[in-house]
């Protein structure tokens, strides 16, 4: 197991530039699937999730390979099989997707129902009734889902305006791409993301109407051909780096992501008193001293992201007064407060909201991570933190973040990332 080791509390000053959006790149790496011809991605993240997904289209049947470091071609014209293997599948959720591409393209699709981070109950029964909304037959057997049909067909399919799933969204704009006829998705994710692959779709050639609206309409088309396409800014990395600068103090420049995709974790940032400068593609966020408490729900887009949930209670740890954060996309996204408290934080949770009372300083502390999220929120806790924070797990980190230690050291951070073979003895010194 890796490990992450800081030395906290070193203000962060300088700039930071974000790599292409994790959960943007999965579901367009999924829609080439849809594509006749060849497909090259720009602004690709090199992260473990998406090297799972890559591995995913070449068992498939693709052709995939980086020309450049963060661009991806890939050819799904031969591809040879609809069954997606598990030990794939379980790695992460957003492997899931290629179920509708194949399901579109082919008619049929295997997938094992899919892992990934341990965050609360995450169905996928939205996805398979919109399959069956379309026509297909679809079956849950031993932890595989199968879905078969001779001829999708369009049809209007409503989602939970509570949720508004991304999963789900996307699965069907990929199902419906080349159906007969008209589907039409009600409440529709909004997300930055879903605009992303509607935008990657259309111009593959794709008819989709109400691009970034809870209403999507898809008029199915023969077939999809090759293009390129550049993937947007991973906004939950600009977070991040923006609430590490909260945390840590400092003046950081975060490039790479639209300030209007950011804008509920903005308003958050500068009604607790952080001052924040925008411009076209880039952030700044000066902290010179303890923010203000505030509150924060999560919500669909363009509300709070539930992604950034756990850096904002490390935010809060550290706030002046009483903060309340409440998680209301997913039920078990508080399983990193104990390892906060582990820190000196001071908070409690009831059902799915913390209250956080900041403390004047957090102390270094081993930790482990369960998830990628959790794991940033740690990170984030280490920086500002007094003295050495060591966090086991890293490897979760590898899945959402290219370059994290590289990029936070670029700005001022003492962090580096060590192999389980050297955690003991270097425990038995850091720890003295």
């Amino acid at each position: 197991m890796a490990s992450i080791r800081i030395y906290g509390g070193n203000p962060l000053h300088g700039d930071v530039t974000v790599s292409g959006s994790k959960n943007a790149t999965l579901p367009l790496l999924a829609a080439s699937l849809l594509v006749e011809g060849r497909t090259i991605f720009e602004n690709v993240p090199r992260i473990d999730d998406i090297n799972a997904m890559i591995d995913m289209l070449r068992a498939l049947g693709a052709k995939c390979e980086f020309i450049e470091k963060s661009v991806l071609s890939i050819d799904a014209t031969q591809i040879n099989s609809v069954s997606a293997p598990y030990d794939l599948v379980r790695k992460m959720r957003g492997s899931f997707y290629v179920a509708g591409a194949l399901l579109g393209r082919f008619g049929e699709a295997e997938v094992p129902l899919p892992g990934g981070c341990v965050i609360g109950t995450r169905p996928v029964d939205y996805h398979l009734d919109g399959f069956r909304r379309l026509g297909a037959v679809v079956e849950e057997r031993h932890g595989v889902m199968r879905a078969q049909a001779e001829k999708l067909i369009g049809t209007r399919v409503y989602l939970d305006s509570r949720y508004r799933s991304v999963g789900t969204t996307v699965n069907l704009m990929l199902a419906a791409a080349l159906a007969d006829g008209v589907t039409v998705i009600e409440n529709a994710s909004r997300e930055p993301e879903v605009v992303c692959c509607e935008e990657f779709l259309t111009q593959a050639g794709a008819d989709i109407g109400g691009l970034g609206t809870d209403v999507v309409v898809i008029k199915g088309v023969k077939r999809l051909t090759g293009t390129r396409f550049t993937s947007i800014g991973d906004r939950m990395e600009a977070g991040t780096f923006l609430m590490a600068c909260g945390c840590a103090r400092g003046d950081v420049r975060v490039h790479g992501v639209s300030p209007q995709h950011m804008r509920a974790v903005l308003d958050v940032l500068q009604g607790a008193g952080i001052r924040i400068e925008t411009g076209p593609d880039w952030i700044r966020i000066i902290s010179d001293s303890r923010c203000q408490a505030f509150e924060v729900t999560t919500e669909p887009y363009p509300g709070f992201p539930t992604d950034l949930q756990p850096n904002a209670s490390a935010l809060a740890a550290l706030a002046v007064g009483t903060s309340v954060v409440e998680e209301r996309i997913f039920d078990a996204r508080f399983n990193y407060i104990d390892e906060l408290i582990r820190m000196g934080a001071d908070i409690q949770v009831k059902d799915s909201v913390a209250i956080i009372r900041g403390v004047p300083r957090l102390y270094g502390a081993p930790v482990e991570a369960t998830d990628i999220r959790a794991g940033s929120a740690l990170v984030l806790a280490g920086l500002a933190g007094e003295g050495y924070t060591e966090i086991n797990g890293a490897e979760f980190l590898s899945r959402g973040y290219q370059d994290l230690e590289k990029k936070l050291q670029g700005i001022g951070a003492v962090v580096t990332r060590s192999r389980a073979a050297e955690d003991d003895r270097m425990r038995n010194v850091w720890h003295r």
